[in-house]
């Protein structure tokens, strides 16, 4: 399907548009200087971690580089959804920590849901938040049984009609409701967390980009901040870092925005509890409806940059553009026609074996967190918690959970990644359209997994 051409292309994200655009405010640093903690990258890792930090030991200085602006990353390019989903493949984090781990992990997140509402209720931030909890739907045969392989409590199986009381979504032959999520706008949280940090002394420093990470150092071209601690939230862009290309593999996903929906659509499809929305496709969507009623829509694009590049702003090529309003259109066929307001792409971090991890070493005192696999809204709020109570030497039932100080595997090098990533998802659009076309379930996502070792 032909989409319009959105109003506006790139430019870092919508969510950052409805805030009049990102762009560097803060100085740089200014020559050589001395904290307590100095922390690589200010998005959602960085700024939860320099929270905690703060709350832990108020007296601590901390210090956070960012290369370009607070929240240009994915943290202000995300699809808004607070989920407890766990970062990564339940079997992979189980060899850490067995499945009790697993399930202390899940409770944690669930938890970090109702925390990161309360900091904000508590610190005056006005996230747009929402919890409506995650609503899954299966629009074929083949997606309904995988929606029903992999369900649990405390999720709610719904019926096609319990799915249509909440969401019509076209073809819906049943879902799933996840309650312990919450939409978002995800530029909001960040300017709302830069804030709180920044009143509580945090120095927040843009334009400054690391080129080097060292025991009790980081090295910038303005010059060097001397640290004892040292910790990394850089996700997707980790592997610009010295030593990091093939540390987390940046995965490009891309988003749509819609204009404002008239009230007569909004009645026909409902939507009234705000639950952010995907399906069981293999290559899945995620929406959220926005609380000035569009909707915002997400999927991969294209997958993956050649060497392990990232985008400069955002910018979306229109054949993406096409796909993400053609899965709208299919979603809603009333939607069809609405122009789009924006559209934009980012990249999220992805270990090689789909799993998150944080780790901290009291001996060299580096830290780092990330590879949260698009599930990083929550996910982050948690590993910065947790990454300040390693880094402090504060023990809790967060620190001995399976993600922590877990070995990380590197990815294949070039061309090997490059062709593994298009193949795989080249593989599941396959898969979706054979599915739709036969109504069978395609063998050929389940190849593409086993040979990815994606869970």
């Amino acid at each position: 399907m032909r989409a319009p051409v959105p109003a506006s292309n790139g430019h870092v994200s919508f969510w950052w548009d409805q805030l009049g655009g990102g762009a560097i405010t803060r100085s740089h640093l200014d020559g050589s200087r001395s904290t307590d903690v100095c922390i690589v990258g200010g998005g959602y890792t960085g700024l939860w971690t320099a929270y905690y930090l703060k709350q832990i030991q108020p007296s601590l200085s901390v210090t956070v580089v960012e290369r370009e602006f607070i929240g240009y990353g994915a943290s202000g390019r995300n699809g808004g959804w607070l989920t407890a989903a766990l970062p990564g493949s339940r079997s992979v984090l189980a060899r850490s920590g067995g499945e009790a781990g697993v399930l202390a992990l899940e409770q944690e997140l669930r938890d970090q849901v109702d925390e990161v509402t309360a900091v904000c209720a508590r610190e005056g931030i006005d996230a747009d938040i929402v919890k409506g909890g995650e609503l899954s739907v299966a629009t074929s045969r083949p997606q309904l049984a995988r929606l029903r392989s992999h369900f649990e409590p405390p999720a709610q199986e719904l019926s096609a009609a319990q799915v249509a009381s909440r969401i019509a979504v076209d073809g819906a032959l049943g879902g799933s409701l996840t309650p312990h999520c919450a939409r978002i706008q995800p530029a909001k949280l960040v300017v709302g967390l830069a804030r709180v940090v920044e009143a509580a002394g945090v120095q927040l420093l843009e334009g400054t980009p690391a080129t080097s990470l060292e025991p009790g150092s980081v090295g910038t071209p303005f010059g060097t901040i001397s640290a004892g601690t040292v910790l990394r939230g850089t996700e997707g862009f980790t592997a610009a870092l010295p030593g990091q290309r093939r540390t987390w593999l940046p995965m490009n996903s891309s988003m749509i925005a819609t204009d404002p929906l008239p009230q007569s659509f909004w009645d026909a499809v409902g939507w009234s509890g705000y639950e952010v929305l995907g399906d069981e496709a293999n290559a899945y969507i995620y929406a959220q409806r926005t609380a000035d009623d569009r909707i915002a829509i997400g999927g991969r694009g294209v997958p993956y940059r050649y060497g392990s590049r990232t985008d400069v702003d955002g910018q979306t090529p229109q054949r993406t553009v096409d796909e993400l309003y053609g899965a709208l259109v299919r979603l809603f066929p009333a939607a069809e026609g609405i122009g789009i307001a924006h559209a934009w792409s980012g990249v999220l971090g992805v270990p090689r074996d789909w799993s998150a991890t944080l780790s901290f070493d009291p001996v060299s005192r580096l830290g780092f967190a990330g590879g949260y696999v698009g599930h990083g809204v929550t996910s982050s709020s948690l590993a910065g918690r947790t990454l300040a109570e390693l880094a402090l030497g504060v023990s809790t039932r967060r620190t001995s959970l399976p993600w922590v100080n877990r070995p990380v595997r590197k990815w294949e090098p070039e061309p090997l990644r490059w062709l593994g990533v298009h193949g795989m998802y080249a593989a599941y659009r396959f898969a979706d359209r054979r599915e739709s076309a036969t109504g069978r379930a395609s063998k050929v996502a389940a190849v593409a997994d086993t040979i990815s070792r994606r869970p």
